[in-house]
């Protein structure tokens, strides 16, 4: 049941709005009381107004490719709410020369505008000027020299922006929002410093956050390079011909699935073995290799649950999601210190987050996690967890990862096989080296986050104090 929120209840002026209605339907709606709040804002302008344009790119074909070289980074609608953009799939030169307004800029605001997710709210961040992004995003471009970007972004992304936003949906199965449905959507103006001290908040943000990117792509790069293989770095994957017609010595009964045996891999594994490196099993010897427990779920508000974070959310640069109770579910949903969860169910597309990891720190370790990621521990502190993020994040444990595949349709990782997964040694010196990179990496993407939060209090501060 939905209930009028007791800080902005409905107001007398409401009822003269909607013809004296008196079901509760109108009033409870989150886009009707955002509009209505925003009226009691002494300036407003709509956003046609402010926005250089709103549009999306159109249909065109897509043509993939595997080669860098010969490609351009394509981001879907799921894509750009993802925090590491490292593994986005590419579309070839020559579809993206057909359509140029697929191309994103920083500083633009970023909409879903088709399917059950149609209403999310981002910002271009600095990594992905020039990538392609699907005709699903509604691009929203402001004028700088009407309104800051990070300001405008600001508040389309706040309490406020969202639900006005998503009450122009339309559609059953599909639903769709189209650009005449927001360019009158009322953006509160304020006079002084209150929208450049906002825009500033988010652009150091912004900073922080290809920080955070770049940072996390040095330390893998920094792995292999002082394990002595960096020709793991860029494995060619797609160019070295499909895994058919091999054999294998000794079978055991451990597996006879032939993509636990798969060649390609077998050469990473023998690679990595050339130099110094231990048993995954051993560095988590007194640690943690295990999924996480099965627990029935009791929804609860955020002032007294915890975030749920399931696979999809894990790797969102802001995850969203169900709150539930954590006083009634076991004491594993939390996630320790430097743990490294790998998404440890699904299925094989390229694009997929099955066997892609994430780090566990900071803000994060507040969240609770589902049963179906992988949590990688270590028990050895001169192998710390952030050291070993470095190495799972690497396409050459994404394809080993892959290699050890079970089941059928949902996919797992083999028990005994992930245990023998071999982990460059390093040098002590270098292992410290490259754990701080990682923690420095999200601390970065942690004091982002607060910038964020702190430009959307401001923001409510300053609407608020309009509209008394």
């Amino acid at each position: 049941m939905k209930l009028a929120a007791l800080d902005d209840p409905v107001h007398a002026s409401w009822l003269t709005d909607q013809g004296c209605r008196l079901d509760s339907g109108p009033y409870v709606s989150e886009a009707y009381a955002a509009r209505m709040h925003l009226r009691r804002v002494p300036h407003t302008e709509p956003l046609g107004e402010v926005a250089e344009r709103i549009f999306q790119p159109g249909r065109f074909r897509r043509e993939w490719t595997t080669a860098p070289e010969c490609g351009v980074p394509f981001l879907g609608s799921a894509d750009i709410f993802e925090a590491d953009l490292s593994n986005s799939a590419m579309i070839t030169e020559n579809a993206f020369r057909g359509n140029r307004r697929l191309a994103l800029e920083p500083g633009w605001t970023l909409v879903t505008r088709s399917g059950m997710t149609a209403g999310r709210v981002t910002y271009a961040r600095l990594g992905m000027r020039g990538y392609a992004c699907s005709e699903d995003v509604l691009r929203i471009v402001p004028d700088l020299a009407r309104v800051p970007s990070g300001y405008l972004y600001t508040f389309l992304a706040s309490r406020y922006g969202i639900p006005i936003i998503k009450g122009g949906i339309y559609g059953t199965s599909v639903r769709h929002i189209e650009a005449e449905h927001v360019a009158n959507l009322p953006v509160p103006r304020f006079e002084g410093s209150v929208e450049q001290d906002i825009d500033d908040l988010i652009a150091n943000a912004m900073t922080l956050r290809q920080r955070y990117e770049d940072g996390v792509s040095a330390a893998t790069d920094d792995l292999f390079r002082s394990a002595g293989i960096p020709e793991l770095l860029d494995l060619h994957w797609h160019e070295q011909g499909r895994d058919l017609g091999f054999s294998i010595p000794s079978p055991t009964a451990t597996s006879l699935r032939a993509i636990n045996f798969a060649p390609r891999v077998q050469r990473i594994v023998s690679k990595l073995s050339t130099v110094p490196h231990r048993r995954l099993a051993d560095i988590c010897k007194g640690g943690s290799l295990t999924s996480g427990a099965r627990f029935k779920r009791i929804n609860s508000d955020p002032g007294h649950g915890a975030r749920l974070i399931g696979q999809r959310q894990g790797f969102w640069m802001r995850p969203e999601g169900r709150w539930i109770d954590p006083r009634q579910a076991p004491a594993g949903i939390y996630a320790s210190n430097e743990s490294v969860l790998i998404a440890a169910q699904g299925t094989l597309g390229e694009t997929e987050v099955f066997c892609r990891p994430i780090f566990v720190t900071g803000r994060w370790l507040k969240n609770v996690y589902t049963q179906h990621f992988l949590r990688v521990v270590s028990g050895d502190t001169d192998y710390p967890g952030a050291y070993l993020f470095a190495f799972f994040r690497s396409e050459a444990a994404f394809r080993m990862l892959r290699s050890m595949s079970t089941g059928s349709k949902q996919q797992d990782l083999h028990e005994a096989l992930r245990r023998e997964i071999p982990v460059p040694e390093c040098t002590p010196a270098d292992r410290e080296r490259i754990a701080e990179t990682v923690r420095n990496a999200y601390r970065d993407r942690d004091e982002a986050d607060r910038k964020e939060d702190q430009a959307f209090a401001l923001l409510d501060d300053a609407i608020r104090e309009a509209a008394r």
